[in-house]
């Protein structure tokens, strides 16, 4: 989503006259859309701002973001910041940065949190097999380790006749695959009184979108509608990423997340049944607070057993403001460190069974890029890596390739060329 706001306030930028340069070049203005989702983040944020600083010391440097929100005070005391914009006000930054111009001091325009909300559209369009396109923003939940709706507010979206729109321009750079983006996706409609499975059947009609991703989507909120809508839609892909954060129930709990174990394999059983070829991925915090080795080894066996396609493992960062702070053990860096790499190696293992399961199968492919050795890299429907040698240009082309998997790469064959 971060990526569908950046383009977003890019296009904002060119349309008012300004130039884009690289990032790594000699700018005016340095743009930094920040996250806060953890302690890494910020600090990445922040290495960002210096080496813009580095770059051209006589530039400004406009922060905007989860950080800026979160952390007006500490961003706008770094050298080199001229504009701190929170939530509120990015999508204004045209304006703040001429306000700037006249005042000629730094200004942190943030807004409490609670005065949020209004939604602001935004896409990607640049890339031309793939964009971003945001349906949702903020979230309503309270989970104990999270700061995201301090940092964004409560859930909102616009209408679903605006995001049709939205894709339909999309459609129009030549697009093929959108992929749905929003901090809390599945709770779509508490703006507008409509519902996620509308909009997805809204979307699945817009001529010249041949694939859409859902990016995340939370496991009470990934319904028995939902999964049957995928399994038949024209576009569609058999492709979910569903956060499971633990899976352990005692863990769960203290992060007060709305379902348990039991419900989440049903789930996972449910899209297994009705879309046997479908990636699953899914979000796992390790060493969050109270995650005793007990707990960790239950979460980590749960994780086994599922029969999943990868696993994004991450680990937990103390983050101000949050109830989890609260809870009892905390576990020691170390110690998160280790279960981070067991976690990272069961899902290179899961993420290596799935691609095996396809070895010899004739699947489409979306082909993106070109690599320096001559290779085009693409993903099939659900959500393979494939690499293949092609005679002519396949950028942007869907193609019917075999499958050939040869130490942890999967390749593509094309036949009758």
């Amino acid at each position: 989503m971060n990526y569908a706001e950046t383009e977003t306030l890019s296009r904002k930028m060119k349309d008012a006259g300004y130039q884009q340069v690289s990032f790594n070049g000699v700018a005016d203005y340095y743009v930094i859309n920040s996250c806060s989702v953890t302690e890494s983040a910020n600090k990445k944020s922040r290495q960002a701002i210096r080496a813009a600083h580095r770059r051209n010391p006589n530039a400004s440097i406009i922060v905007v973001g989860c950080y800026a929100q979160l952390k007006s005070k500490e961003i706008s005391a770094i050298e080199g910041v001229a504009l701190v914009l929170g939530v509120k006000e990015k999508f204004n930054i045209v304006e703040r940065i001429r306000e700037f111009e006249e005042k000629h001091a730094v200004m942190s325009c943030v807004s409490a949190i609670s005065e949020v909300e209004s939604f602001s559209p935004s896409f990607s369009c640049s890339e031309r097999t793939r964009a971003f396109l945001k349906v949702q923003d903020g979230c309503n939940y309270r989970c104990s380790y999270c700061t995201i709706p301090l940092a964004r507010g409560k859930s909102r979206n616009p209408s679903i006749a605006s995001l049709v729109e939205q894709a339909e321009e999309i459609a129009a750079c030549g697009v093929k695959e959108i992929v749905l983006s929003g901090i809390n996706i599945g709770d779509f409609g508490q703006s507008t009184g409509e519902t996620f499975i509308d909009l997805l059947r809204a979307l699945d009609k817009v001529s010249g979108i041949e694939r859409y991703r859902i990016s995340s989507i939370e496991p009470n909120l990934l319904t028995t509608e939902v999964i049957d809508f995928v399994a038949h839609s024209r576009a569609f892909m058999p492709h979910f990423h569903i956060p499971l954060q633990c899976g352990c129930d005692e863990v769960l709990r203290l992060m007060r997340r709305r379902y348990n174990t039991d419900f989440f394999r049903k789930k996972i059983e449910e899209v297994h049944s009705k879309i046997p070829d479908a990636f699953i991925g899914m979000d796992v915090m390790v060493g969050s607070m109270g995650e005793t080795d007990e707990y960790f080894r239950k979460s980590y066996n749960f994780i086994e057993s599922l029969g999943i396609s990868f696993v994004h493992v991450f680990t937990y960062s103390e983050r101000e403001q949050t109830d989890a702070l609260k809870i009892k053990p905390h576990v020691q860096e170390s110690v998160r460190t280790a279960r981070s790499v067991e976690l990272h190696a069961l899902s290179e293992k899961m993420h290596q069974d799935f691609y095996k399961k396809f070895d010899g199968q004739i699947r489409p492919v979306l082909f993106e890029t070109k690599t320096k050795d001559g290779l085009y890299v693409g993903f099939t429907d659900n959500y393979i890596r494939v690499q293949a040698k092609i005679p002519y240009n396949a950028r942007n082309q869907i193609i019917a390739v075999e499958l050939q998997y040869k130490d942890g790469c999967m390749y593509g064959v094309i036949h009758n060329v």
